[in-house]
């Protein structure tokens, strides 16, 4: 047997999405057979102890304090961008710059005309690119999509999707970076409406054109003067939120379906309930990610005394991935689709093997978002062609 090529990844970012990116890079070569080995080469961060605790906890090589020290090592061939959403831009151009592969945390950039330029840059530098939308790659969400392309729900007639959380119903809670839009470019509607907006273009197609409505419920958040863990402890000073805590929109897609989506962090209850449910006009799905194994579905064809919605646990071997992990029935979680859109993106630098998403499909959904918030400015209709 020949000796696999080795492939050097150095990340930015080492908070919740940077150990969910090392958890992926350390399991992969566990649990699939790869053309190529990932090394953990590298991790980046701008506190020096927190930087280097995490590189000592998560398994890396290395760490560095100043991202351009990272790209320019000659022992780096991608750099994973996990950092808040106002660093992507910088480092992404950077890092194509020199050379090196990209791959990135949603949203793509804070706003479309950055995303834009960086898949321009990405495109004639001929660097490979993927953004990590991570739910395409759960079982489920992949059975869903097999169904639909196979034609049998039929024509598509309603996508609906929410996506709720809880974590600012406190108008205590601290004024977290999420809440800054010089920062994280929107609120509920950029961080996880982006999320619902991908699944909708990868399970039924693009968007034609959109309407919506938003809200920012407390306007002031006291400043944290100290941070624990994911937790920010406040002072009694308060600063302003300038992003959406809710946004909805209603959205017409290019093949005629009708679609409804609702993003909030103030549902009171709901933890992280991201779900979509599909109609056709020979059946239907539903999908929730805090049951992410399952996959419910109707057909019309079925018997009527048998008729109804099914559960499908998507454990299988014949489940795309099931196969991987462990055996049937025995679930898997969260951090799983972070390993598989992590394979993918590994084996299309190894082998060119086809990937998406790339920074394409992270302008796409780009587009779909600032075409909502053209809409609520203008309180009408905007076609998302024209953004």
């Amino acid at each position: 047997m020949g000796v696999n090529k080795k492939i050097n990844v150095g990340m930015v970012g080492y908070k919740f999405m940077g150990k969910a990116h090392s958890h992926a890079y350390k399991d992969v070569g566990m649990f699939f057979d790869m053309d190529a080995d990932v090394v953990m080469k590298a991790i980046c961060g701008r506190d020096e102890e927190g930087v280097k605790a995490a590189a000592d906890k998560f398994g890396w090589e290395s760490y560095e304090t100043d991202w351009r020290k990272l790209i320019a090592r000659d022992d780096i061939d991608f750099v994973d961008i996990n950092a808040p959403s106002d660093a992507h831009k910088e480092i992404a151009l950077a890092a194509i710059a020199a050379g090196k592969h990209v791959f990135c945390e949603k949203p793509l950039a804070l706003n479309l005309a950055d995303g834009r330029e960086m898949l321009a840059a990405a495109e004639k530098a001929g660097v490979k690119h993927g953004i990590c939308f991570n739910y395409r790659f759960l079982p489920a969400v992949q059975l869903a999509k097999k169904i639909i392309d196979s034609g049998k729900l039929g024509e598509i007639h309603h996508y609906r999707a929410t996506y709720l959380q809880d974590w600012l119903v406190d108008p205590e809670a601290p004024l977290a970076w999420r809440l800054k839009k010089e920062v994280a470019g929107s609120g509920a509607h950029g961080d996880i409406n982006a999320h619902s907006i991908d699944l909708a273009r990868f399970l039924i197609g693009e968007f034609d054109r959109v309407i919506g409505h938003n809200r920012t419920f407390v306007k002031e958040r006291p400043i944290p003067v100290s941070m624990s863990g994911l937790s920010a402890v406040g002072s009694s000073e308060k600063g302003e939120v300038t992003v959406d805590d809710a946004t909805a929109f209603l959205a017409d897609f290019k093949n005629g379906a009708m679609g409804m989506f609702v993003a909030s962090r103030f549902a009171t209850g709901r933890k992280n309930h991201n779900t979509f449910e599909i109609h056709g006009s020979k059946g239907s799905i539903r999908w929730d990610l805090e049951r992410l194994n399952e996959l419910e579905v109707y057909f019309r064809e079925d018997e009527p005394e048998l008729a109804g919605f099914r559960r499908i646990m998507a454990t299988e071997p014949e489940h795309k991935y099931a196969a991987n992990w462990w055996p049937t029935g025995h679930i898997i979680g969260y951090e799983h689709g972070f390993v598989h859109i992590t394979y993918e993106f590994l084996q299309h630098l190894a082998t060119d093997s086809p990937f998406a998403p790339t920074f394409a499909d992270g302008v796409r959904c780009q587009e779909v978002l600032e075409a909502v918030d053209l809409s609520i400015e203008r309180g009408a209709w905007v076609s998302v062609d024209e953004v």
